[in-house]
């Protein structure tokens, strides 16, 4: 298959980073998570004491961050400065603080030019808030996945217990929701669906539905020929 660009957006715990690491291996191209990126600027911001609301000293921090991301085994790994934070990035204190630190202007900036330069060479999948809308809005497949704030909800809530973090499932459908809000409304690239992105709204499907309907829309647009 020849090789193109795939953006996938949507909104948190809607199942976009692990739908699109499946759909990456199964095509053979590279998965780029976006969000790790901010979230390990926001876990640099939270070890070193900076508030969101200093946005010119954490835009500085963040000028000065070497983020590598590798593959691996079960997710994508992410390196920090050479230390891996792969799982340190998932805590209940970055969710809380992602969308903050994400809303500035000039982190978005600096992350959004290194993000499109991983995807100059095609072949690659990339799952964000803004993909497909300012990242990458030239790419060959656009997908908007979604599902209800309880549904993924549900989904954050076992996935953190899983880790032993002591988080209720009423209080992760009011962050999501909360977050919902900040995404939308954040002045610097807000969450939307490209005019061009096919919608998958995946309440009450599998990760497997879900990547098994994106490779159909992938081998679709392939043999319909890439733009």
């Amino acid at each position: 298959m020849e090789k193109f660009n795939i953006a996938i957006d949507g909104p948190a715990a809607a199942g976009k980073s692990t739908v699109a690491r499946l759909v990456a291996k199964q095509l053979g191209f590279v998965y780029v998570d976006t969000g790790a990126m901010y979230r390990a600027v926001t876990w640099k911001a939270l070890q070193s004491g900076i508030s969101p609301e200093r946005k010119e000293q954490l835009s500085r921090m963040a000028s000065e961050l070497r983020i590598e991301l590798l593959p691996g085994e079960q997710s994508q790994q992410v390196l920090l400065d050479g230390g891996d934070v792969t799982d340190l990035i998932r805590s209940a204190m970055v969710n809380k603080n992602v969308s903050a630190v994400s809303a500035i202007p000039e982190i978005r900036r600096l992350l959004v030019a290194k993000q499109q330069e991983m995807a100059q060479a095609k072949g690659v999948v990339m799952d964000g808030r803004d993909i497909g809308t300012h990242v990458l809005p030239d790419a060959e497949l656009k997908i908007f996945l979604t599902a209800s704030v309880k549904e993924r909800a549900q989904r954050r809530f076992l996935e953190m217990k899983a880790k032993g973090e002591d988080v209720t499932l009423g209080q992760l459908e009011k962050e999501i929701a909360e977050r919902d809000k900040m995404d939308e409304q954040r002045e610097a690239s807000p969450l939307v669906q490209a005019e061009d992105a096919v919608l998958v709204d995946t309440s009450g499907m599998s990760i497997p539905q879900v990547a098994e309907r994106i490779l159909e829309l992938a081998k679709s647009a392939a043999s319909k020929g890439i733009r």
